[in-house]
């Protein structure tokens, strides 16, 4: 019995050293204590990654996973010990839902920080996850205003927001290429139903006239009975608050319904995809993008060229933005000296990082500073630079000179 007992006592006390050891060389993501061994850093990122929106989603993927390599690659030192970051991606489908399930999976896996989401339906319920959590969130796209303006402190975003870009594609369509009267038709997702109404408000303030108002959503492909409806108001210009897998089918729907009216898009539908999938009907459309052209960033040549050889693809949006992204939270862990979540939403209100796409620095509600928005016209199959409003960098305007909306 004594034996027994003895045996019993001592394999105890082993399960209780085994565990105390584990303890000890897995330490919680985030944290820091003396030891050997790298510094494991997990940042979460979500985007649509299968749908109609997946193309975008890798996209934005691709550029985050590239920051990671360069950072790993980079043998950055916190307290003696290498940092490594793991990108957890997770696929949020562009659905509001969705987004809070990945969020809260984000939590529960303990993750240093959060790059994204790329919509702003999935960012913005989110983010209130993510305030609850105290981490860090650090969106590369998401652009309705109302993200930042919550009050939430761990909110932050790389890009301009549509209260910057609706206005400056409003006073485009009613300036520089005079439409009167202007149909405006929105996806009723927040980014889509977000930049529609700001760009309402600026075209109206600029004398046009919003002669119709329609709704669709994210998943339509058939617009016939929308655009047959706003054909009777004779609409110099439409403008369309949504993504490209419906903007595509819409330009190629206006032109086969005689329709002479320009499309006018944010940023959702500037992409490589609209013109592959618009053809011969994305001729002389136009759109917004945040920022400046890839080819004009301080660090944009030298990205598009690494971006091709590792992908074989082209960029169609946000993969600058991405990798900025996850670079911000790299020099917030660097200027800390940790890599714990509070210890980089400390720093990163400090922002001033040289990034690829500009100089980031965060106003007091997260938003990038001087942000810049550029207007792009569909000629032969590319997107061609019209004109830059706002922003550090000097604005240039290609040959592409805009002709007026009006028929």
């Amino acid at each position: 019995m004594k034996t027994k007992a003895l045996a019993i006592s001592l394999s105890a006390a082993l399960a209780l050293c085994a565990c105390s050891k584990n303890e000890a060389t897995a330490p919680a993501a985030g944290a820091t204590p003396s030891g050997q061994g790298p510094l494991i850093v997990k940042l979460g990122h979500s985007a649509p990654l299968t749908g109609p929106q997946a193309h975008i989603g890798k996209d934005t993927e691709y550029g985050a996973q590239m920051a990671v390599d360069d950072a790993n690659a980079a043998n950055i030192q916190i307290n003696g010990r290498t940092l490594k970051i793991e990108l957890m991606g997770e696929d949020d489908q562009a659905d509001p839902k969705q987004g809070t399930i990945v969020a809260q999976k984000f939590v529960d896996a303990h993750v240093n920080a959060v790059i994204g989401h790329m919509n702003s339906g999935t960012t913005l319920p989110a983010s209130v996850t993510y305030a609850n959590a105290g981490i860090p969130q650090v969106s590369a796209s998401a652009t309705n205003p109302e993200y930042t303006r919550r009050g939430y402190k761990t909110a932050f975003r790389v890009m301009t927001n549509d209260e910057a870009q609706g206005k400056v594609l409003g006073e485009f369509a009613a300036g520089k290429l005079a439409a009167k009267n202007i149909a405006v038709i929105d996806d009723k997702t927040q980014y889509g139903e977000g930049i529609a109404n700001e760009f309402k408000k600026a075209a109206e303030a600029k004398g046009a006239k919003i002669v119709a108002v329609e709704h669709t959503d994210d998943k339509a492909v058939d617009f016939a009975a929308i655009l047959t409806k706003i054909k009777a108001d004779k609409p110099d210009l439409i403008f369309f608050g949504g993504m490209d897998p419906q903007a595509a089918p819409m330009s190629m729907q206006m032109k086969k319904l005689g329709l002479t009216a320009v499309l006018l898009m944010g940023d959702g539908g500037c992409t490589a995809d609209f013109l592959k999938n618009a053809g011969s009907s994305a001729e002389g459309q136009y759109c917004s993008k945040p920022g400046v052209p890839t080819e004009q960033m301080p660090g944009g040549p030298a990205f598009i060229a690494k971006y091709k050889a590792k992908y074989n693809a082209p960029i169609q949006l946000y993969a600058p933005y991405a990798y900025d992204a996850v670079m911000v939270v790299v020099e917030a862990i660097k200027r800390a000296g940790s890599a714990d979540s509070a210890a980089i939403l400390a720093a990163l209100p400090k922002t001033s990082y040289k990034g690829v796409t500009t100089d980031i620095a965060f106003d007091e509600k997260g938003d990038i500073k001087d942000a810049a928005v550029t207007l792009y016209v569909a000629k032969g199959g590319q997107w061609q630079q019209v004109e830059t409003v706002g922003g550090k960098p000097a604005a240039a305007t290609s040959d592409a000179n805009p002709a007026p909306a009006a028929k």
